[in-house]
């Protein structure tokens, strides 16, 4: 049975050696060779220097060189740390700084925003390069040498239990500075299984990976792909939906984990109508609430493919909760109960369980809820007590323990004395055939004090007005609620995993 992270890929390799674990455009590896690579990678690390408890930076590009990275760091007993490739040299430094990295990861490609970050962060004792050219630089390394050599020595155990530390994931930092959050392990392993077992995953999938590994979301499919023992096809982005598209029909992809923004851009592609994807087994949506609306037209262009709606939080292995497709016709605004072995139930300002119906926030408790924020104790004491971390998200649960998202603490806003949920709103916005995403927030006012403001982003060729908005939103909302001020964007500002920056919403576009 598998404790580790990386034993999940030595038993895949073991029981299907042969099998497509990664396709990454005309690359593959089979479960044996990444794990072999792998293996390569941590003796590379462990001759560097790197040991059990050190930490291990991977700035990467979804590929297939960074999943060999992710298992190469667990094999040498280290703890992962991802780094998004599009973060800046400042930014780069603090969190190498803040975690006390002890080897990174990073493409050639990017010297000029990871050499000046080496320069300010003195704990970082090697590097290993990813790219066509080495760098002449103490310390450094080519994982496309090391792949290459042909002694391929086994690493060391390096002692590990599932209690040590697996990864450091840093939240998105909408505001201030990012909070490394400590997962270990037992985390990893366990979320890995629950995901796999509601999604009923098998190792005749074939999943589409376009979310970036740095965000846990799809991490989590590198994880329970090997778990399972299923082919992961890796896309570096949703850039060019065309092209994914047709890689979709060719590998004949089962599943599609997605966000919002990739569901909005299907929705207004007349080739997702034409292509064959009866292949598609199931879709799931997080990182941010899917508006129902877009909901009903997803299973309209995909009436073959169960969706499972989803929520979650990095500090509890990126899974809280998910709704069974049968669920969605009753409860379609729903995000469902919660993941197998985790509790999550909503608490009143007390801290007593709150009444179903009432609105207050959700605690979670579980084999997934982090260790804590790294060196950040008071952050820790006010997320976790007694064992249970609060989201800091409001819900509300029905009398059958059904979950229903309403806003983040601090998203909430008053107009004229009266509270506004913004993902209200949000919902009746995208109820108009012709708004591809809409964000909410309040602004302030003279007369109201905080009035509605809307952001929407049109459909492609879409002629839409403010007062026809606003008329909209006039039938189907309370008054306080109806957006005051409406502005046209090309796009909504999101962070790298995909949630709503809603700090710069009130920057003009």
């Amino acid at each position: 049975m598998a404790f580790l992270v990386h034993h999940l890929l030595a038993e895949a390799a073991r029981r299907d050696p042969h099998k497509a674990a990664l396709i990454a455009g005309s690359t593959r590896r089979t479960f044996a060779e990444l794990d072999a690579d792998s293996d390569a990678v941590a003796c590379a690390l462990r001759r560097q220097g790197v040991t059990r408890g050190d930490r291990v930076a991977i700035m990467l590009e979804n590929s297939v060189e960074y999943v060999t990275a992710f298992f190469g760091a667990m094999k040498a007993g280290a703890v992962y740390v991802p780094v998004n490739p599009s973060t800046k040299a400042d930014k780069l430094a603090w969190i190498l700084n803040d975690c006390g990295v002890r080897a990174l990861v990073a493409p050639t490609a990017l010297t000029r925003t990871v050499l000046p970050a080496l320069a300010e962060a003195p704990s970082v004792q090697a590097t290993l390069w990813v790219g066509p050219v080495l760098p002449d630089l103490g310390g450094a390394a080519s994982i496309g040498e090391i792949l290459a050599d042909a002694a391929r020595p086994e690493p060391a155990d390096a002692g590990c239990i599932d209690q040590d530390l697996a990864a450091i994931l840093y939240t998105s930092g909408t505001t201030g500075k990012p909070k490394g959050v400590m997962l270990t392990h037992a985390n990893l392993v366990a979320t890995a299984r629950s995901i796999a077992g509601y999604l009923r995953n098998t190792p005749d999938d074939v999943v589409l990976c376009l979310l970036p590994l740095t965000f846990g979301y799809g991490l989590s499919q590198v994880t329970t792909s090997a778990l399972i023992g299923f082919t992961l096809v890796l896309e570096r982005s949703f850039a060019f939906p065309l092209d994914t598209l047709k890689r979709m029909v060719e590998h004949r992809i089962t599943g599609l984990p997605g966000v919002p923004t990739v569901f909005a851009t299907l929705l207004q592609m007349d080739a997702a109508k034409d292509a064959d994807l009866s292949a598609l087994r199931y879709l799931t949506n997080a990182a941010a609430p899917l508006p129902v609306a877009h909901l009903q037209r997803v299973r309209e262009l995909f009436p073959g493919a169960a969706f499972y709606s989803m929520y979650g939080a990095t500090e509890c292995s990126t899974r809280i909760a998910y709704l069974e497709p049968s669920e969605l016709e009753t409860r379609p605004g729903s995000v469902g109960k919660a993941i197998p072995n985790c509790e999550a139930y909503v608490v009143d300002e007390t801290g007593s369980r709150a009444a179903p119906g009432t609105v207050g926030e959700l605690v979670v408790r579980g084999a997934n809820v982090m260790r804590g924020y790294w060196n950040r104790p008071d952050a820790t004491a006010d997320r976790l007590r007694d064992g249970a971390y609060h989201t800091g998200d409001l819900f509300r649960a029905d009398a059958q323990g059904f979950l229903t998202f309403v806003a983040r603490k601090d998203d909430v806003f008053k107009c004229r004395g009266e509270k506004v949920s913004p993902k209200e709103v949000e919902a009746v916005l995208c109820e108009l055939p012709d708004v591809a995403e809409a964000a909410v927030l309040g602004v302030l006012d003279p007369v109201d004090g905080m009035a509605v403001k809307a952001v929407v982003v049109p459909r492609e060729g879409a002629a839409l007005a403010p007062a026809a908005i606003v008329q909209h939103c006039r039938a189907r909302l309370e008054g306080h609620m109806v957006p005051k001020f409406v502005e046209f964007r090309a796009e909504l500002p999101k962070t790298e995993s995909g949630k709503l920056k809603r700090s710069e919403l009130a920057i003009p576009a």
